[in-house]
């Protein structure tokens, strides 16, 4: 084996090691520092810390330089403070992380005795006259009032900006200052799952508005992610690839050689990390199982190829969560692939369904449970139970169900023994040539109604449904058995879909769907509801 094989294989299952403990968002982002030469890991600055004394020492340390540091924003400050800063930042345990989060959005926030002083001026002043040639010959004390007007609402303006802003700008334009801001915002979603504070959940909305400015597709760089790019870099996407992970080199090998294209956006204040990165399948059809991409036989040759499928996005900063970065990475792809193939005219997708299983197996629990209420004649001394009681199954699929009732899928009724069949920890119905047929017709029509008609505030429920229909996909096919891994049985019961964008209609189905909530989708899928 070359060095560099050895090295992608072992680095990967070093970071995959370490992501799955889990110990903290940032740990995990850190580990990887902005310059692979770079021997600026977590460890040396822990190791650093030392000099800080003890714990409660530390924080107060860190504290008092981050106060240094915002005050020194304001007369142009140095780079030692803002270094100073983050080396203690990295000292610090995740609990005093966010004691000393709290305390930036608390004590550095909009300055409101100041904002309310100048409301009370502006709602007493005049409002200058809209006609712009009137205030020209306007009398000297109309337009002294202007004036005033427009310096009072330009003073509100800036006092509504809260303190931190300069301190993040400054951290922006700072060496490795954006991958430590993202570092920053990782910690405070982890904190935020904890402690739900109405300062902390402002401080984030502020701090992922200024990462999506500053990551903005002008400032982001496409690379194609090939076999010859440095081993730092193939260890990255073996460790963060999170759809379909990365069995061993050969299966690496194989989704960056010919027939397949693995493209990156970068930015030139982290090099050498890839901030989302997507896969994609040079095919002549729209493949129905992930098995046809991953395992099948080699690739056709790529001048045979209709159809571009994207079978893998997978973002690497959990700082930038809710930055649609993979909007802008799918559209310049398609128009990267249609330049340098014209013959591949269908753009497609072979997407999980992550939150199916999970929805449907909440929906049968309480459905089961209404029903066993109306059996006791609950609904009686509780008549607004039944408000939300519905049949969840047709007439056929319940009769279906209960003839497969047995010791291992008992039940008094059909959803009680989708229930516990779905429920059991080992999954044996995925296997069953007996109960597979029964449960096809059942699963793939509720897929259908979770994609099409569940929804959260008038969005798709599922996640990656939501993510794609965002960006002017449509629902075209969803396909059984499509993934029979185990985390494909367990998130979906197997089943995938096909999202695929029309290039004449990807901007009027992203319209749609922002403005209404429109799904739209094949007759196919329609007709499955």
């Amino acid at each position: 084996m070359s060095k560099k094989n050895l090295a992608i294989l072992l680095r990967a299952r070093m970071r995959s090691s370490n992501h799955s403990a889990k110990s903290s968002l940032s740990q995990f982002t850190k580990e990887i520092p902005s310059n692979p030469q770079d021997n600026q890991s977590g460890d040396h600055i822990l190791r650093n810390s030392s000099n800080f004394g003890t714990n409660g020492r530390v924080y107060d340390v860190v504290r008092e330089t981050m106060h240094s540091a915002i005050s020194a924003t304001k007369t142009g400050g140095s780079d030692i403070t803002l270094n100073d800063f983050e080396e203690g930042y990295f000292s610090l345990s995740l609990e005093d992380r966010g004691k000393l989060l709290l305390a930036l959005a608390k004590e550095y926030d909009v300055n409101r005795e100041q904002v309310r002083e100048l409301i009370k001026q502006y709602l007493g002043l005049e409002t200058p006259s809209s006609d712009d040639y009137a205030e020209l010959h306007s009398s000297p004390k109309k337009e002294a009032s202007s004036s005033v007007f427009y310096r009072v609402e330009w003073s509100l303006r800036h006092a509504l900006k809260p303190t931190y802003e300069t301190f993040f700008e400054r951290l922006n334009t700072h060496p490795g200052g954006l991958q430590f801001l993202s570092i920053l915002r990782a910690d405070l979603l982890l904190i935020l799952t904890k402690e739900n504070m109405p300062s902390l959940r402002a401080l984030d909305s502020y701090l992922k508005e200024k990462l999506g400015m500053w990551l903005s597709p002008a400032t982001l760089e496409l690379h194609q992610i090939t076999w010859d790019d440095p081993a730092s870099l193939l260890e990255k996407i073996v460790a963060y690839e999170a759809v379909h992970p990365i069995s061993n080199l050969l299966d690496l090998k194989r989704r960056l050689g010919i027939g397949r294209r693995c493209f990156g956006y970068f930015h030139p204040s982290i090099p050498g990390e890839p901030l989302i990165f997507i896969e994609v399948a040079l095919m002549e059809t729209v493949a129905q199982t992930i098995q046809e991409v991953l395992w099948d036989n080699p690739p056709i040759p790529e001048n045979q190829a209709t159809c571009a499928l994207f079978y893998s996005i997978s973002s690497t900063q959990p700082g930038l969560a809710g930055i649609n970065l993979g909007k802008f990475l799918i559209k310049r792809v398609i128009t990267l692939v249609k330049k340098e193939m014209p013959h591949v005219s269908t753009f497609a997708t072979l997407s999980p369904i992550p939150g199916y299983m999970q929805w449907l197996l909440s929906k049968l629990s309480s459905q089961s449970r209404f029903a066993e209420e109306e059996r006791e004649g609950g609904t009686k001394s509780n008549p607004t139970s039944s408000t939300f009681s519905e049949k969840v199954l047709l007439p056929e699929e319940e009769q279906a169900l209960m003839s497969l009732s047995d010791d291992s899928s008992s039940g008094s009724n059909g959803m009680e023994v989708l229930l516990n069949l779905l429920s059991a920890k080992n999954c044996d119905w995925a296997t069953s040539p007996r109960i597979l047929p029964v449960l096809e017709p059942i699963l793939m029509r509720l897929c259908a109604r979770y994609l099409l008609q569940e929804k959260k505030r008038g969005k798709a429920l599922d996640s990656v449904a939501n993510f794609h229909l965002q960006n002017g996909a449509m629902v075209e096919r969803i396909n059984w058995m499509a993934d029979r891994s185990e985390k494909g049985i367990h998130q979906s019961g197997g089943i995938m879909v096909n999202y695929v964008y029309r290039l004449e209609n990807i901007e009027d189905f992203a319209q749609s769907y922002f403005g209404s909530g429109q799904i739209h989708a094949s007759p196919g899928i329609h007709s499955r509801l």
